[in-house]
């Protein structure tokens, strides 16, 4: 099955509605709430890059006095996953996308925001076009580098993406 049909007008759409603070606020709270409480940030997405950021506030802290592994994890996450979901939506056919594996590496203690950077989107956008193509599963591994607000390397994050093209 060959189709050429991935990004178009609905990959800017999407990026309006991400971008747009109020409108991604209110998709956080109705199907990511614990994105929501912990305070996740679009910073900037566009098709090469996504940057997400986590507060330390009382919500997102451990009791060792730095952001809970699993809010970075969470923002790290999302700047993955965003640039897949970029590419995806409204797309025909449609194409579900899973988490099927994912490595994280911790270097620093997240004391204040962190922002979370992947720039993998080329390279996303690819392999979602062959699983429309191939009608097959496709799999990736995208990196995201959370940076503290000296620019310090906090934590790097492998996230392994599954697309499928679903059948019509």
């Amino acid at each position: 099955m060959e189709s050429s049909i991935i990004v178009n007008s609905s990959t800017t759409d999407f990026f309006k509605l991400v971008n747009n603070p109020i409108k991604f606020r209110l998709f956080l709270l109705q199907k990511l709430p614990a994105a929501y409480f912990s305070g996740l940030r679009v910073e900037e997405v566009n098709e090469e890059t996504a940057i997400i950021s986590v507060p330390f506030k009382w919500f997102t802290k451990n009791p060792f006095r730095s952001t809970y592994f699993a809010c970075l994890s969470m923002a790290a996450e999302m700047s993955t996953g965003i640039l897949g979901m970029a590419n995806i939506y409204k797309s025909k056919p449609a194409v579900s996308m899973l988490i099927v594996g994912m490595e994280a590496k911790f270097y620093k203690k997240a004391i204040g925001k962190t922002k979370f950077v992947c720039k993998d989107g080329a390279a996303i956008k690819e392999v979602i076009q062959r699983a429309i193509n191939t009608a097959k599963s496709q799999t990736i591994t995208a990196k995201s580098t959370g940076y503290n607000r000296d620019n310090e390397m906090v934590a790097e994050f492998l996230f392994t993406w599954s697309f499928k093209a679903k059948s019509n």
